[in-house]
């Protein structure tokens, strides 16, 4: 059964016809062209497919879209600034190193998103329940933790858009 949807995603509104039983995951990536969200898992596990919901991290391969109705989705799309340019989470994932095939990284770094968005301060074992989430087969994870650290310490919530 079709239902028409309307929601908000990396600032511009969208309005969608869309089966009951879409995962978010799909309209993302196959209806809006929205790649960085990767399909991963399908049961919730990797967090390859994490985006933010009115501000809170999900994994869009669970999350039903006629769910966020009304709701404001963010995807690493919606992190660039107007330049063009990457944002200071994305650039200091790349200044740690904390990529490698990539696969993971856009989960993550929407992690790191809410993480900022927390306003709090976290130790790197506190840093590592919080990302337990997600799955990377190449880093070892040590650099993304070193990322972790630093989106915590350096980046404002001031600069992630709404």
């Amino acid at each position: 059964m079709l239902k028409v949807i309307r929601m908000k995603v990396n600032g511009s509104l969208k309005e969608l016809a869309v089966d009951e039983r879409e995962s978010l995951l799909n309209t993302l990536r196959t209806r809006l062209g929205l790649t960085s969200v990767k399909m991963g898992c399908e049961v919730g596990e990797c967090g390859a497919c994490t985006v933010l919901v009115d501000g809170e991290a999900v994994d869009s391969c669970i999350y039903l879209t006629v769910w966020a109705d009304g709701k404001s989705v963010l995807t690493v799309e919606g992190l660039k600034k107007n330049t063009g340019e990457l944002s200071r989470i994305q650039q200091i994932f790349v200044d740690e190193a904390a990529v490698q095939c990539g696969f993971c990284t856009p989960g993550l770094i929407m992690s790191a998103v809410e993480i900022v968005g927390e306003k709090k301060s976290y130790t790197r074992d506190e840093l590592r329940r919080k990302i337990s989430g997600h799955l990377c087969r190449c880093t070892g994870y040590e650099n993304i933790l070193n990322a972790m650290e630093r989106v915590v310490k350096e980046v404002s919530d001031k600069e992630i858009p709404v």
